[in-house]
């Protein structure tokens, strides 16, 4: 076996992505604090073609060099828009049809695997504070809550790699919409 070159990967160019198909997911920022995190998100939200990114908040905003170094060009690709409070972005987004779905550990969450993920309707998924979760207040208007399953000692995981187990979930069981 031989690592592939970049050209031979057959990745879509930053025109093509934003004229391609998404899934029909948003991902919420409630008040991410690291920059790193944020990169993260964008990046694997274009992994995965999702519609855009909310940042919330004290959720910094491209452009940003901190957020380019781990985003590595996909604030480009990634449409994405600013709400100073996360309530006004979740009830603009309810608005517009879709189910709010905080990550959160809370009474009553659907473990991730077990989510009923409905390929016609579109969702909102809200990612909050390294340290504080999803505020409650958000958690109080979300439609469901959904959480990883974990089995060690640590009762949380990185917000970015919560994002991309999350987020691959999603796609997985929705890319029949779009490829």
């Amino acid at each position: 076996m031989r690592k592939l070159l970049n050209e031979e990967l057959d990745r879509l160019d930053v025109a093509q992505f934003r004229a391609s198909e998404k899934i029909p997911v948003t991902v919420i920022l409630d008040n991410v604090r690291s920059m790193n995190n944020i990169g993260s998100v964008f990046r694997t939200s274009d992994a995965f073609r999702i519609e855009r990114i909310a940042l919330c908040g004290i959720t910094a905003t491209p452009p940003n060099k901190e957020i380019h170094k781990t985003a590595l060009g996909a604030t480009e690709s990634v449409d994405w828009s600013y709400f100073e409070q996360t309530l006004d972005a979740v009830k603009q987004y309810r608005s517009d049809g879709y189910l709010i779905c905080s990550i959160e550990q809370t009474e009553g969450s659907y473990m991730m695997e077990s989510f009923p993920i409905d390929l016609e309707k579109k969702y909102a998924l809200i990612f909050g504070h390294e340290i504080r979760g999803v505020e409650q207040e958000v958690v109080d208007y979300s439609d469901y809550c959904i959480e990883i399953p974990q089995f060690g000692t640590k009762h949380s995981l990185n917000i970015s790699v919560s994002v991309g187990i999350i987020l691959w979930e999603f796609f997985s069981r929705m890319r029949s919409r779009i490829i």
